[in-house]
C-alpha cells in the first residue's frame, strides 16, 4: 500500500511538472507569421513576375487596336508596319489616309515620310491662320498677343524646314532630312516656352499638341526608316 501511494505521488509531481512547464513557455508565433506573411505576399509576387502575352492588351497592342482599318485595295499594308514604330501610330495612319484618296499606294518610308510632312505643313497653316486672328482681334490680351508672335515665328520656321527636308530627301542627305526635322522640335518647343514662361495657357495648344507630335513622327520615320 505504502508503495502504490509512493508510485502515485510521482506521477501526480511529474504531469504537474510537465503542465507547469508547457503554460510558463510563450507560444512562438514566427513561424505562423512567416508563413502568413509569404503566403499572402507570394501570389502578388507571383502575379508580378508573369510575362504579358500580346493577347492580354498591353498598352501597345491597345494602340495597335486602335489603328484605322485601311482598305487593302488602297493602301499597301507596309503603312501600317512603318507607323507602328512611331510614337504616335494612330495620328501618323491618320494624318496619311486623306491623301491617298481613291489611288493606289505603295508604302515605303520616303513617300510616308512626305505625306506627313505635307498633313503637318497643312495643320501648321491652320495653326498661322489662328494665330493671326488671334492677334488682330483688339480683345486679345498683350501677353498673349506677344506669345503668339513667337509662334508665328515658330511656324514659319517649321515650315522652312520641311521644305529643306524635301530637298534633301530629293538628293538623297540622309544627315540634312534628320537636322532640319530635329530643328522643328526646337521651332515647336520655343513657342510652348513662350506661353509657360508668360504663365498663361496657349489658345492654340490644340493644334501645338498635334504639331508636336506630327513632328515626332516625321523624325521617327527619317531617322529610322529613310535610308538610302
Amino acid at each position: 500500500m505504502g508503495m502504490n501511494h509512493l508510485i502515485l505521488a510521482l506521477v501526480s509531481l511529474s504531469c504537474l511538472f510537465s503542465f507547469s512547464t508547457s503554460t510558463s513557455t510563450p507560444p512562438s508565433y514566427s513561424y505562423h507569421y512567416s508563413f502568413s506573411h509569404s503566403s499572402s505576399s507570394a501570389p502578388s509576387a507571383a502575379f508580378n513576375n508573369v510575362p504579358f502575352s500580346k493577347s492580354s492588351g498591353t498598352p501597345m497592342d491597345q494602340t495597335f487596336n486602335k489603328l484605322p482599318t485601311l482598305p487593302t485595295n488602297n493602301v499597301d499594308p507596309g503603312l501600317q508596319q512603318i507607323c507602328k514604330d512611331t510614337d504616335h501610330p494612330v495620328e501618323c495612319v491618320s494624318n496619311i489616309v486623306p491623301f491617298l484618296g481613291h489611288r493606289k499606294f505603295v508604302a515605303e518610308p520616303v513617300s510616308v515620310l512626305k505625306l506627313e510632312i505635307q498633313a503637318m505643313d497643312n495643320k501648321v497653316k491652320e495653326a498661322i491662320d489662328k494665330a493671326t486672328k488671334l492677334m488682330q482681334d483688339h480683345s486679345t490680351q498683350e501677353m498673349t498677343a506677344s506669345c503668339l508672335e513667337t509662334c508665328l515665328d515658330s511656324y514659319k520656321s517649321i515650315l522652312d524646314s520641311d521644305k529643306r527636308v524635301l530637298d534633301a530627301l530629293s538628293l538623297h542627305d540622309v544627315y540634312q532630312v534628320s537636322m532640319e526635322l530635329s530643328s522643328n522640335i526646337e521651332n515647336v518647343q520655343t513657342c510652348e516656352d513662350a506661353f509657360q514662361e508668360a504663365n498663361i495657357k496657349s489658345p492654340n495648344i490644340q493644334m501645338d499638341s498635334a504639331i508636336r507630335k506630327m513632328i515626332s513622327n516625321t523624325l521617327a520615320i527619317g531617322v529610322n526608316k529613310v535610308h538610302f
